[in-house]
């Protein structure tokens, strides 16, 4: 026999979501050349800056070079065009010079400055194309599995050569059905908290059946309902220093309304189930067993909440269930239950 209890319990939804890293980046080649060094371990863990992909940088060091050349003279012009300009002005006011050769000195000298400004830019866009001959991390992450061998020649047409991603902390994108969600919006505009974040604890159960050590936040809720779903889109996040969780598990979340309400809860072990539904067998003042109809809410490890049916304090059956039927008089013998594991022990202990 075990003596009913009641425990505080929240508002309890169970939703199937899916993980997404909060960081992913696919990595290109921006520039043309044969892949000559791949930096890291498919599947291990990059820093941010650290080298992933070289590519074969020589004609990009000879274009800057070249970019650097041009430019030291377009400087030379600049200055030579300045000079003639300078003399120019002083010989025109004597009439030593006409204003149409003036006019040519100033033509030159502005063109020179325009092949200079050209020069200043072509250098830039050639040191630009051989930075992107190094290929580093934008930030701390996993590596996924590379799609070209070194040797191979890339560019800018290629398909990424892998993939990185940012997995601390996870995401866990899931859906609310919209009739749900608009109650819900509905009573916390009645309570004038509808511009509040929701009061809610979040855990993760992995495909395991376990529990997720790290508790999660909601983060995201999308402005509008999908079409196709009649579901709005919610995010959740989880610290995942360990890296356990990875991108594209499914999962389920666990939300519970802080909220409490003190409810019975009763070993699962004393739930019957038939045709009429759930029953556990009482025992009434007199040790009598009458089954009694129950109805039930969440399961919380191995206890069962009950919202209707039985109260704290009602005694009912918990083992030898096959052995009793309603109507018969028993001789009762107090039992207590683990409430993580489940077993079952005499009162004493």
């Amino acid at each position: 026999m075990y003596e009913v209890v009641q425990q505080p319990v929240g508002t309890y939804r169970e939703f199937v979501g899916r993980t997404e890293a909060h960081k992913t980046v696919d990595l290109r080649a921006r520039v043309e050349g044969e892949l000559l060094e791949r930096g890291f371990v498919e599947g291990a863990s990059v820093k941010q800056g650290q080298l992933l992909f070289a590519i074969e940088d020589a004609p990009y060091v000879a274009a800057v070079q070249g970019a650097q050349a041009d430019l030291e003279r377009a400087r030379s012009e600049v200055e030579r065009t300045a000079k003639e300009l300078a003399r120019g002005k002083q010989l025109a006011p004597e009439g030593f010079l006409s204003q149409q050769d003036l006019d040519k000195l100033n033509a030159a000298a502005s063109q020179a400055k325009s092949g200079l400004k050209a020069a200043e830019s072509q250098l830039e866009t050639a040191t630009i194309n051989l930075g992107y001959t190094r290929i580093t991390a934008p930030f701390d992450g996993v590596m996924g599995k590379t799609r070209y061998d070194v040797g191979t020649i890339v560019g800018p047409a290629s398909e990424p050569l892998a993939e990185l991603s940012a997995a601390d902390p996870i995401y866990v994108n899931f859906q609310f059905e919209e009739s749900a969600y608009v109650t819900y919006l509905q009573q916390r505009q009645r309570e004038g908290k509808l511009s509040q974040a929701p009061p809610i604890d979040i855990t993760m159960r992995l495909a395991n059946n376990e529990i997720y050590t790290e508790p999660g936040t909601l983060n995201f809720a999308d402005t509008r309902i999908e079409s196709t779903m009649g579901a709005v889109s919610l995010r959740a996040e989880f610290p995942n220093p360990e890296g356990i969780v990875v991108p594209g598990m499914y999962v389920t979340l666990l939300v519970e309304g802080r909220d409490k309400e003190n409810l019975p809860v009763v070993p699962q072990a004393a739930v019957q189930t038939g045709q009429g539904g759930y029953s556990v067998l009482r025992l009434d003042q007199n040790n009598k067993v009458e089954q009694t109809i129950v109805r039930m809410g969440r399961r919380l490890g191995p206890m069962w909440v009950v919202k209707e049916g039985v109260q704290q304090g009602d005694r009912i059956i918990i083992d030898g269930l096959q052995k009793v039927r309603a109507g018969i008089e028993v001789e009762p013998v107090l039992r207590q239950v683990d409430q993580v594991t489940g077993a079952i022990r005499p009162e004493s202990q």
